[in-house]
């Protein structure tokens, strides 16, 4: 995904060279905007902003850079003599070499990675190929629709996009006036909220390409930096979104100078706006005939005004030096003694030095050029860009030959009066200078569009740059806001007034409590603060950790048997390890159902269930909500935790974890999964649905079903309807029917050059996608088990390229998710040819509707090589294989669960006799060492006295004691 907006920045490393930077061009705000950027700019770059035009290319990660020479050439370095006040002789100016600052231009150069060629080496020597099955889908993101010129210029940049063959998708904050001008372009429109809102369901995977068009429409942007859109990072705000960004366009040089500190390589330029138009349009249109006397010249004045780059360079002092020469001529036609008193000549030199300098030195080269005072104003602004057709809207002369710039004048100034020819010329340069860069502005957008995004197989390619109706990159569709033009102007200044004093006060209020524990409400923890929060919870947790052991070694009552049995059993279920238990296991226990939803990563949050039937199961240790009782998917499958087959297996990651020791984990009779992207999509189940389905359940409906509620007919991205095998084609490169031909022989040992497929007839029913649908507990184990050889044959032959180079024929370019589409359809081979049910359920009303009938499926289902017979051999040989071999390669099946196999319960029963006849041998060995034995003799014996002596002892004793 990427980025875009209008300026520039110097970074360590830069090529970018000048010696000053100009004021950017920004959205018409008065001085109090310039002011405020001022001081936020140095108070601290982090925290810039950002107010003027923003537009966002969000694709996945690429890099942009821009080059300026290194250094300027200054031709006339040894003949340019000044006085102290900067004034150049006039015979200097006459023999001066004139350099134009034609070397301060950046040069946009787009990386060759991004270019859709050299894709790698195509595996299998399979050719792969889009098939144009839907338009690529673009979305574009607003803060608000109010009336402004960057509104003018995407409406006319879409209007080109969509004639060559885009699909687009308006998204706003907040509503306004120019939502009807999308609406009778025939663009789609929604209001949304930002992402810390619940109500913000929109599934941003579904576009090929995003533009957030201002920072205003920043609670937006967020969800572009979580997981699954984009991993989050611990960054400075603004770095975070640049560096989210593929591309961060500007529509001028200065601009990204100003932003240097954030550039993370991928700043590009695309010249022009239609802001300075709208501005001077809407300013004409507010003071009309007053405008000359407003702003201090007569009716009859002949105004000249001098423009050039937006970046103040070491020639341009002498560029102005000589076009003023140029111009002296004309003070005849204007003498301050005659009686042509009404008409006045006023030249006027815009540059972007503000300093006082400058103006006393353009006011000594008028004198030297013997200009009466006040002709020549210095005036500080931004410069525009022309288109000129000489002599058509314009006149241009030759840089080499300054003489016939005064020659040119000449013919448009005559006696102080405008010749006709020039009113001419100047009525047609209105016309072209009210759309100034609209093709280069249409073209750059469409080509950068062509380079950037990485579209999709099932995707057609849009249309060349170059067969853009030429209507429609003539002019801006200023037509299309004729009604709403003169409605909310004003409004767009204060709208950016309020943002910024919104932002300002957050700012300020980031720096006051940076100790704080929380910052804005749409905004992650600081990094520092994060990094303090760490270290309080790690030395907490060493300290509980200390008070148990020290509580362990302190002398304890240790009570019944009873006691401590109980104990333990209490430790064991608080436990959060495999048994995961909280106030919800009953409610789940006691109903038939439990659907689980895979997730990965905090975007998905807001996608997800809280109801006891549903289940989250996280994908990743990191990115759990928090206060959930998620299950957490590596710790029950140790798998998960390696980030390559965590993409590559994607949702059968959950399916995986878990069906390993099932019984540990899900007590139900039944078992669904529903993606979160089938909530982002509304096509999950509703309540009636829901107890529709549970009502099949439990009165035994369809007996061994598979129930799903996404099919693949009405899947966005088959909109023609194609059938199974030309679906799979479609969204994988066209090599789907050859990846499953190859893993099926590999997984049932056929060593034939076999071409067939089971037959996943047309018969005018539907399948399964997105992995959403509900099964029987011990079919969704069968079925887990066929996946696992599946899944292990298909890694066989994949790993060793996809892992090195992120190359797979089933993309057209590296993809990290490579199978993960092709797998999304497996669920409907197995129960297809399996012989069970297939029931679709509409997810709104709950009706239920059989597909692919069992009359219809005789002899087309391959019933014996998907047996739960010959699946179960096939799974032992493989755990036999595991226990006893070492297959010494790569082997992915015994990692993704744990099978139980007659050999092992056999193994088992010899150990447990070994056990008993060592057990035995030791007692025999024991007896025998106690019979053989040395026993000592008895040195004395005993000899009992008389019954008289004895008798005589006891009186005794007994006197004694008495």
């Amino acid at each position: 995904m990427g980025y875009l907006e209008t300026g520039l920045p110097l970074k360590k490393g830069s090529s970018f060279r000048s010696q000053s930077i100009g004021r950017s061009e920004r959205n018409p705000l008065s001085q109090r905007f310039r002011s405020r950027f001022s001081r936020l700019l140095f108070k601290r770059l982090d925290y810039i902003q950002w107010i003027c035009t923003v537009v966002v290319f969000l694709f996945f990660v690429v890099i942009f850079q821009m080059f300026l020479p290194g250094s300027m050439i200054e031709k006339s370095e040894n003949i340019m003599k000044m006085h102290s006040m900067g004034v150049l002789h006039y015979h200097d100016v006459e023999n001066a070499v004139l350099d134009l600052g034609e070397d301060v231009t950046f040069l946009p150069k787009i990386s060759e990675k991004f270019q859709r060629q050299g894709n790698g080496v195509n595996l299998f020597n399979r050719t792969r190929q889009y098939f144009g099955y839907r338009k690529p889908q673009l979305a574009l993101v607003f803060g608000e629709l109010l009336v402004d010129s960057h509104q003018l210029m995407i409406v006319t940049v879409a209007a080109a996009l969509r004639d060559i063959g885009y699909a687009i998708q308006v998204y706003s904050l907040e509503d306004g006036p120019v939502h009807d001008v999308w609406t009778n372009l025939g663009v789609p429109f929604a209001i949304i909220q930002t992402c810390d809102k619940s109500g913000n369901n929109v599934d941003w995977l579904n576009y090929d390409g995003i533009f957030v068009n201002s920072l205003e429409a920043k609670g937006a942007f967020s969800c572009f930096l979580q997981e699954p859109f984009k991993s989050i990072e611990l960054l400075n705000d603004w770095k975070r979104v640049f560096n989210r960004s593929t591309v961060v366009v500007f529509p001028n040089y200065a601009l990204p100078m100003i932003y240097s500190p954030f550039d993370a390589g991928n700043f590009h330029v695309i010249p022009g706006s239609p802001a300075k138009l709208w501005e001077a349009d809407m300013f004409v249109a507010l003071h009309k005939d007053k405008l000359r006397v407003e702003i201090g010249y007569g009716p009859e004045d002949v105004i000249i005004a001098i423009v050039g780059s937006q970046f103040f360079y070491k020639g341009l002092w002498l560029e102005h030096a000589i076009i003023l020469q140029s111009l002296s001529p004309l003070l005849v036609d204007f003498p301050l003694n005659s009686g042509n008193s009404s008409a006045h000549l006023r030249i006027i030199v815009l540059s972007v030095d503000s300093s006082n300098n400058y103006s006393m030195a353009l006011e000594a080269i008028a004198a030297n050029l013997k200009y009466p005072r006040g002709v020549v104003e210095h005036v500080v602004g931004d410069t525009p860009a022309l288109m000129v057709d000489d002599r058509v809207n314009g006149y241009l002369f030759p840089k080499e030959n300054i003489k016939i710039l005064t020659k040119t004048v000449s013919e448009v100034i005559s006696k102080g009066k405008i010749s006709p020819l020039a009113r001419n010329i100047a009525s047609k340069g209105r016309s072209t200078s009210k759309n100034l860069l609209v093709s280069e502005i249409v073209e750059g957008y469409a080509s950068l569009l062509q380079i950037i995004p990485r579209l999709p197989s099932e995707v057609a390619l849009p249309k060349s740059v170059s067969e853009i109706s030429p209507k429609l990159k003539e002019k801006w569709q200023w037509h299309l806001f004729e009604a709403v033009a003169n409605l909310t102007y004003l409004n767009r200044t204060s709208s950016s007034y309020s943002f910024l004093d919104k932002y300002e006060e957050q700012w300020n209020y980031t720096q006051r409590y940076r100790s704080g524990m929380t910052v804005a409400a749409n905004d992650s923890f600081l990094y520092s603060i994060w990094e303090e929060e760490k270290y309080i919870e790690m030395a907490n947790t060493r300290r509980r950790r200390e008070e148990e052991e020290i509580k362990d070694r302190t002398e304890q009552s240790r009570g019944t048997w009873e006691d401590v049995y109980r104990t333990a059993k209490r430790a064991d279920r608080s436990k959060n390890d495999l048994h995961e238990r909280d106030e919800r296991e009953l409610e789940r226990t006691g109903q038939p159902l439990c659907i689980y939803e895979p997730y990965y990563g905090e975007g998905t949050w807001r996608f997800l269930h809280n109801s006891s039937l549903y289940w989250g199961i996280g994908l990743s240790t990191k990115g759990r909500r928090p206060g959930a009782d998620d299950i957490d998917a590596p710790s029950r499958l140790p798998l998960l935790s390696n980030p390559y087959y965590r993409d590559i297996l994607g949702e059968y990651g959950a399916f995986f974890a878990i069906s390993n020791r099932i019984d540990r984990i899900h007590k139900n009779a039944w078992i669904g999964f529903q993606s979160w992207r089938a909530t982002a999509r509304k096509v999950c189940l509703s309540k009636t649905a829901e107890n529709a389905l549970l009502h099949a359940i439990q009165t035994r409906k369809h007996g061994d079903t598979l129930y799903f509620w996404v099919r693949m007919d009405m899947d966005p991205r088959n909109p023609l309807q194609k059938d199974f095998w030309s679906f799979c084609d479609a969204i994988n490169a066209g090599n789907c029917k050859f990846a499953f031909s190859e893993a099926l022989k590999k997984m049932y040992g056929i060593k034939l050059d076999l071409d067939s497929l089971p037959p996943m007839p047309v018969d005018g029913d539907t399948w399964s996608v997105m992995h959403s649908w509900a099964l029987p507990t011990r079919s969704f184990v069968e079925f887990v088990m066929f996946s696992r050889m599946f899944i292990d044959a298909l890694d066989a032959q994949m790993y060793e390229e996809h892992h090195l180079s992120g190359h797979c024929y089933l993309s057209l370019l590296k993809d990290k998710y490579c199978y993960s589409r092709l797998l999304e359809l497996l669920v409907n081979m197995w129960a297809y040819h399996s012989a069970r049910r297939m029931v679709y359920l509409n997810p709104e009303t709950g009706l239920m509707q059989e597909q692919h009938r069992f009359k219809s499926r005789i002899g087309k289902m391959w019933i014996k090589w998907f047996s739960y017979s010959t699946l179960k051999s096939m799974d032992e040989d493989l755990a036999e294989t595991s226990d006893t071999e070492d297959p010494g390669r790569h082997w992915l099946w015994p990692l993704t669960g744990e099978v139980f196999w007659q050999g092992i319960f056999d193994r088992e029963r010899n150990l447990r006799h070994r056990e008993k006849e060592k057990k035995k041998q030791k007692s025999k060995e024991k007896l025998n060492r106690m019979r053989s034995r040395h026993r000592q003799r008895v040195i004395g014996k005993y000899v009992k006295p008389p019954p008289e002596v004895e008798n005589l002892n006891i009186s005794m004793r007994a006197s004694k004691i008495s």
